[in-house]
């Protein structure tokens, strides 16, 4: 399905792009950080581009090496597990969201070290459990759960290192 050009909001100066000012536009974008083909398609349709430039344009990156989705997904997962302290869960979540493949997502996924991932887990573990000052210990440990969960670490691992700290079975 191809829209008219006058169906897309206007760039922030408040004037539509040509396509060769949004190829030069683009490129800064793409080479500034690792981009996934839907960002790039949002920022072009942005510009007030029509379908078939911004595909010609998608094409244009992706040949010349600007996009690249398993790069993508690697950089990603490398970020948010170690910047943010996201788990698998959340992290392939985020992925999907964004359009990217599968396989893609497994490749980016096998950059967490698993050591790396559980030592992550053990200290959100325990730095939570610290924090929350509920006293009934059922509350404090729905509460641990669902702090862990959001942040996109698999039940059962929670589980696990929730009896490794505190030793119930």
């Amino acid at each position: 399905m191809s829209l008219g050009r006058k169906e897309y909001p206007k760039d922030q100066s408040g004037k539509l792009l040509t396509p060769a000012e949004a190829k030069t536009k683009i490129l800064a974008y793409c080479a500034y950080q690792e981009r996934c083909k839907k960002e790039v398609r949002e920022k072009l349709y942005s510009f007030g581009l029509d379908a078939t430039d911004i595909e010609k344009l998608v094409t244009f990156l992706v040949l010349e090496g600007f996009l690249n989705e398993e790069r993508f997904a690697k950089s990603f997962v490398r970020g948010k597990f170690r910047l943010k302290r996201w788990g698998r869960l959340r992290i392939k979540k985020a992925l999907k969201e964004r359009w990217i493949k599968d396989h893609c997502i497994d490749l980016g996924l096998k950059e967490i070290d698993e050591q790396e991932y559980m030592d992550t887990l053990y200290f959100l573990t325990e730095r939570k459990w610290v924090r929350i000052t509920d006293s009934n210990p059922y509350i404090k440990k729905a509460k641990l759960f669902r702090f862990l969960a959001d942040k996109g670490f698999e039940p059962d691992l929670i589980e696990d290192t929730f009896h490794g700290l505190t030793g119930d079975p």
